[in-house]
């Protein structure tokens, strides 16, 4: 009698493993071919998209912007920009 792999039960863990591989490894990049151009970035392509970013703040000022309610994300933005000169 011969053994029937396609009846076995997979491992979830290996499973799980399998799908976050596939999703997280980076394609492999050859050469640039001579004539290409490099991309423009994404930014320049789509004004006014935000990024998603992880920020270390003290407490006191979360405290404050988020004390004002909703749209405190908005509010450390705008001050930022205001600070930075944008």
């Amino acid at each position: 009698m011969s053994f029937d792999r396609s009846r076995r039960g997979s491992d979830p863990r290996q499973t799980a493993e399998a799908a976050f591989r596939a999703v997280t490894r980076k394609p492999a990049e050859g050469p640039a071919p001579q004539d290409a151009k490099p991309k423009p970035a994404a930014r320049a392509a789509i004004p006014g998209v935000r990024e998603t970013v992880s920020l270390r703040l003290d407490r006191d000022v979360l405290e404050h912007f988020q004390g004002e309610g909703p749209g405190w994300q908005d509010r450390i933005n705008a001050a930022l920009r205001k600070v930075a000169g944008l």
